[in-house]
């Protein structure tokens, strides 16, 4: 049983100008629309990850209640729930499917918002990584809609090291031989391991390897946590949705859109509203210090680093301590 809902676009435009007829989005809601329809919080995923991933930040007592907030967590365009390579027909299917920026992303959740539930004002936008990018974006894209943002685990722009990585990943993947670019009979398997591997040392830090905390998920050696889990994690996904997806991280960048023109400090300072900005102090993929580089140039931000030695992942919900930290500082930045 599906426990999502889809909505879909009569002839979505891309950023790039070009038409995406068919599109739609998969999306969760938890909890109820008041009346007045101002107790809304959305909620975007990350790269891998689908609303189910996300549910960890929501629960009775958490700052996303769903008992008083109405949360809305859309699928990015990609990830094999909503419009993706894996789930399009011809001539949008495998490798056809045309690149989608974060900006598309936005775009697509504000229709959803706005067009399916009548939604004028956000209380809050939050995400993670790849989620937080989207966050900044629906911070500068709709500054009049927006009360709050609550970035953490991710940047406004992807710089020049991120891409680097997220390259790696996809060039991993693809030296499978049956990738056989892109439009593969069988699932390349090898390439989603190597990609795994390649992932490894990224999403975790050198504090994280070296005091063998892996060993908290039952790994009892770094191998067997490299075999047993990293050459897996990525078996379940499509290999053209974790590209599409990357792709979408590489070009991620606030300003690359019609109305600021590549101008990032100027999309920056559109973000007036209150924003809660939560780096991890060991994120190898998103730097603290480029969002205290960001947070200069928003109006209304506050930096607040989170001490944690699970490098980028200390945004999943995996370690509890990290989990209570980031849920405590929502809950004081929803009472403003």
């Amino acid at each position: 049983m599906e426990d999502y809902e889809i909505f879909p676009f009569e002839n979505f435009i891309l950023q790039s100008g070009q038409a995406f007829p068919q599109a739609f989005l998969a999306y969760k809601t938890y909890g109820t629309l008041n009346q007045e329809k101002n107790n809304v919080i959305v909620y975007p995923t990350w790269f891998a990850g689908t609303h189910s991933d996300n549910e960890w930040l929501i629960g009775l007592g958490k700052a996303l209640d769903p008992s008083k907030y109405f949360i809305i967590i859309p699928n990015m365009l990609g990830n094999g729930l909503s419009a993706s390579p894996s789930n399009m027909p011809a001539p949008f299917n495998k490798a056809n499917f045309p690149h989608v920026s974060i900006y598309d992303n936005v775009v697509a959740q504000h229709q959803l918002v706005t067009q399916k539930f009548g939604i004028k004002k956000i209380k809050l936008v939050v995400g993670w990584s790849l989620g937080a990018l989207q966050t900044f974006q629906w911070g500068t894209s709709y500054p009049d809609m927006v009360e709050r943002i609550a970035p953490f685990g991710g940047t406004a722009k992807a710089r020049p090291h991120a891409q680097l990585v997220f390259q790696s990943l996809i060039t991993a993947l693809q030296a499978d031989a049956a990738w056989n670019n892109g439009f593969y009979e069988t699932p390349p398997t090898l390439g989603l391991a190597a990609m795994g591997r390649s992932y490894a040392p990224w999403g975790f830090s050198q504090a994280y390897y070296l005091e063998e905390l892996y060993k908290i998920g039952g790994y009892p050696t770094l191998q067997s946590y490299l075999e047993d889990y990293w050459d897996k994690v990525f078996l379940s996904f499509d290999a053209n949705d974790l590209i599409t997806m990357l792709r979408t991280g590489i070009y991620g960048d606030i300003s690359d859109n019609p109305q600021d023109k590549d101008d990032f400090i100027k999309a920056l300072n559109k973000i007036k509203m209150p924003a809660l900005v939560m780096p991890g102090s060991s994120d190898l993929f998103f730097p603290a210090e480029d969002n205290a580089f960001e947070v200069q140039h928003m109006p209304n931000a506050v930096y607040q680093p989170i001490e944690s030695k699970w490098g980028h992942c200390f945004g999943i919900g995996e370690n509890e301590q990290d989990s209570i930290v980031i849920d405590d500082y929502l809950k004081e930045f929803l009472r403003l």
